[in-house]
């Protein structure tokens, strides 16, 4: 397994597991499913609702001896209600009692976007939102290096963040994120933010590698493209001996990300962690790389506002 390696020597394996979207009765075997296969990073999110169960499942496996703590590496998020400093180490805290963890691996902020600290769900008027004036990103991100200092958690990054929002990030803080996880597969390269991440030594992790076509059908477009059923990926999958979801988990690894593929299906599960063994060829990344179009299945649009407090989050 390929690994990302951290400045204090820290290695992460390049596919986890993702938890976005799994359902509570089937993410505890899920987790298991996946420590029993070979997985050693787990991918979570306090918003994804799920962490209490994730955190039996790790209890289970620590003792179990499927695997130990040290050997485990776990990312969760801190969610868009708790960007104000004083809610941060609640928020980290509350993640770490729901997980049974006495600390993360990597917290990341989930979104460059604050919401009232008493909101619970999402967002139905403008003013549930708190602009970035209100609650700079360098205030969340200063809270999160406090955490640090207290061994709550080990490294610190970042989630959904554009380039300008890294410059402006980096710019205002001697200690600058390690990881920035957004979507990335091959209908979006992201090219300029992938070049800029590796430049200044930040890691990048894919998000809905595969097309997260499980997400709601109010985050889908009428005509959105299909990942697994792309003339181009199912013939370089016929070429491996590969299934297209092998072949659009091996791309990230091609391009030195880690790639969190989500999964319940203990078959698929396995078989998104063998994706480790195809080897893609110069050519086949070429074919790949005509397939980019710049397209977004979690586009960000959820959280536009009509009185000007967010709009182009992803800064293009």
């Amino acid at each position: 397994m390929k690994t990302l390696r951290f400045t204090n020597e820290d290695e992460l394996d390049t596919i986890g597991l993702g938890t976005w979207k799994s359902d509570s009765g089937k993410v505890e075997d899920a987790v298991i499913s996946a420590l029993k296969s070979g997985y050693k990073h787990i991918d979570c999110a306090a918003v994804y609702g799920n962490e209490a169960e994730i955190g039996k499942a790790f209890q289970k496996a620590f003792k179990e001896n499927i695997i130990s703590r040290e050997n485990l590496w776990v990312t969760s998020k801190l969610w868009n209600n708790a960007h104000k400093s004083e809610d941060v180490i609640p928020a980290l805290k509350q993640t770490l009692k729901d997980l049974q963890l006495d600390y993360l691996d990597l917290y990341l902020i989930h979104w460059p976007v604050a919401f009232r600290p008493d909101l619970e769900g999402f967002p139905q008027q403008n003013e549930d939102f708190l602009s970035l004036e209100e609650v700079p990103i360098i205030e969340t991100w200063e809270a999160m290096l406090e955490a640090k200092k207290l061994g709550l958690v080990k490294h610190l990054g970042v989630s959904n963040f554009s380039v300008p929002k890294l410059k402006d990030l980096i710019a205002k803080t001697d200690d600058a994120p390690e990881m920035n996880q957004v979507e990335l597969h091959p209908f979006l390269h992201q090219d300029e933010l992938l070049k800029f991440c590796h430049t200044n030594n930040i890691h990048l992790t894919a998000y809905s590698p595969l097309g997260s076509g499980d997400r709601s059908s109010e985050m889908k477009a009428d005509d959105e493209p299909s990942l697994l059923d792309n003339e181009v990926v199912k013939s370089i999958a016929s070429q491996h001996d590969a299934t297209p979801a092998q072949i659009l988990i091996a791309f990230h690894l091609h391009r030195h990300t880690a790639v969190i593929p989500k999964s319940t299906n203990p078959k698929r599960i396995k078989e998104n962690l063998d994706s480790a063994k195809v080897v893609l060829t110069d050519e086949d990344m070429q074919q790949i790389k005509t397939l980019d179009k710049h397209y977004r299945y979690v586009n960000g649009k959820f959280f536009e506002t009509s009185d000007g407090k967010y709009s182009n989050i992803f800064d293009e």
